[in-house]
């Protein structure tokens, strides 16, 4: 099979996956790429009905696919890595076309897809429980058991890696999975999903792939046949969906928004945490829930480092990845680019400054270093999701603190220093879920639990040793030779 045969158009078209690739029974959707506006096909959306239908599909197969050899289990996940290596330039090339990606970071998503299902695929030989301390004559044991069918609805930015990240380990682990791609990027967050599973030989019925908006989400939460919601995106849509999600006692994990905070200290060298600052904010036009949200710099070096940003951020070209050697491309859609540039403009009006970078041409945005932002500032508080740098100024490691979580969200934060001590005892400081010692906020490794606090999440996490627990339940076992007479 070629590449172009991998994920051709002519295979999904008006379609969704279900096992087979059959019609949809929602409204048809357009694929265009965000860059230039090109429509790369038209894909089918789902109705409640017929998410109903697949979760119910799921659940028996799911059954059987839990009672196969654990090695078969893993095989096919191995076998699906390696048909990622197969056909990573179209996996490549649709994340650049579909979601604006550069070329750079597609290749990166795709890296870390393959590195996350061959991870995935250990799972199904752990140790799957302990055996417990118990009375003579009975044999006590915690073992772990399948959820049954896990829903993921997955995001724009990272679309698949972010939704592999979910549906590889809970197929590993022996459940089923109905997966609600970003219906912008139904092919590169979604269908290249079904086919690697597809063509990897997952029994038919143990995953969907169900495009749609809101109301194929709503029926994901709803749906009694679905007993865990695994959701990354927005707080706003992540606080409805807990809500929903509570009250049908699903399990829910939620991987949400975040302004996260870089911290440069007055002994750091200034070139290394430009090139930090300039990583974590610029990379994906900023398109990352762990981007840095507000780079603080201390007062010593502020100027210079400001200065050193803006220049960095002026060399930064803007324009089409499928067709230029670009560091940025497009924003996702004129929503997202909307919400940046009135954004930037309620920030002027509150006393901002904006050194350089906002102007926009369709969905392109030029860079941004924003300064003059107090914590009053809608730029101080709100998720930008655009390139856009918020460089504040700090007197002591105790401000840094205090500036650092003066927010709801609690992701990731950076500290940058050259005395690695003084950065560690600050960073123990800081509430957030991900810290990292020199080194910029944007890190995802595969093998790490991953997940924030606050409204940057539920406190759960997921990926490396946090997948198993995610994505199974315990059930105790106890076992004796005979039963006993009790005295009632």
């Amino acid at each position: 099979m070629t590449d172009e045969q991998f994920l051709a158009p002519a295979l999904w078209k008006e379609r969704l996956f279900t096992g087979r690739w059959v019609e949809g029974a929602g409204e048809t959707i357009t694929v265009r790429a965000p860059a230039s506006g090109e429509t790369l096909g038209q894909a089918a959306t789902a109705d409640a009905e017929q998410v109903a239908s697949a979760a119910r599909a799921s659940r028996d197969a799911a059954a059987e696919w839990f009672e196969h050899a654990y090695d078969d289990r893993a095989e096919v996940l191995r076998q699906a890595a390696r048909l990622a290596e197969q056909h990573r330039q179209s996996l490549e090339q649709w994340l650049v076309s579909e979601s604006g990606s550069t070329q750079a970071k597609a290749a990166f998503e795709v890296m870390l897809t393959i590195k996350a299902l061959y991870k995935a695929s250990e799972l199904p030989s752990a140790a799957a429980g302990e055996v417990l301390p118990s009375t003579p004559g009975r044999l006590s044991l915690a073992r772990r058991r399948p959820l049954g069918v896990v829903g993921v609805i997955a995001p724009f930015n990272f679309p698949l890696y972010l939704a592999m990240r979910a549906v590889a380990p809970a197929l590993a682990l022996g459940n089923g999975v109905v997966l609600k791609p970003d219906p912008r990027t139904t092919v590169c967050g979604g269908f290249s999903i079904a086919r690697l599973f597809e063509c990897a030989g997952l029994p038919a019925g143990v995953l969907s792939v169900l495009p749609g908006g809101r109301e194929v989400g709503s029926a994901l939460v709803e749906e009694p046949n679905i007993t865990m919601i695994q959701f990354t995106g927005s707080t706003a849509a992540g606080r409805k969906i807990g809500e929903r999600a509570g009250a049908q006692l699903k399990k829910v994990s939620l991987e949400l928004g975040g302004k996260n905070a870089l911290i440069v200290l007055d002994d750091a060298d200034i070139e290394q945490a430009v090139s930090n600052a300039s990583w974590g904010t610029y990379l994906h036009q900023g398109q990352i829930c762990m981007s840095c949200g507000r780079i603080l710099v201390h007062r010593a070096i502020y100027d210079t480092f400001v200065e050193q940003l803006t220049e960095r951020a002026k060399g930064l070209n803007v324009g089409d990845p499928a067709s230029e050697g670009v560091a940025l491309g497009p924003l996702i859609d004129e929503q997202q680019r909307d919400h940046a540039v009135d954004l930037l403009a309620r920030a002027r009006d509150a006393g901002a400054s904006v050194r350089i970078g906002g102007e926009t041409r369709g969905l392109f945005f030029q860079p941004a270093v924003v300064c003059g932002v107090k914590p009053d500032n809608p730029l101080f508080y709100e998720e930008t999701f655009a390139p856009v740098a918020v460089v504040i100024p700090f007197d002591s490691d105790d401000d840094a603190v205090a500036l650092a979580n003066d927010t709801e969200y609690g992701l990731s934060a950076g500290v940058i220093s050259r005395d690695v001590g003084r950065a560690l005892r600050l960073g123990e400081r800081l509430h957030t879920g991900l810290l990292h010692i020199n080194d910029q906020t944007v890190n995802d490794e595969v093998i790490n639990p991953f997940g924030g606090v606050g409204a940057s999440g539920n406190g759960t996490a997921i990926g490396g040793p946090a997948s198993l627990d995610e994505f199974t339940q315990w059930q105790w076992l106890t076992l004796k030779s005979e039963a006993p007479i009790y005295p009632l």
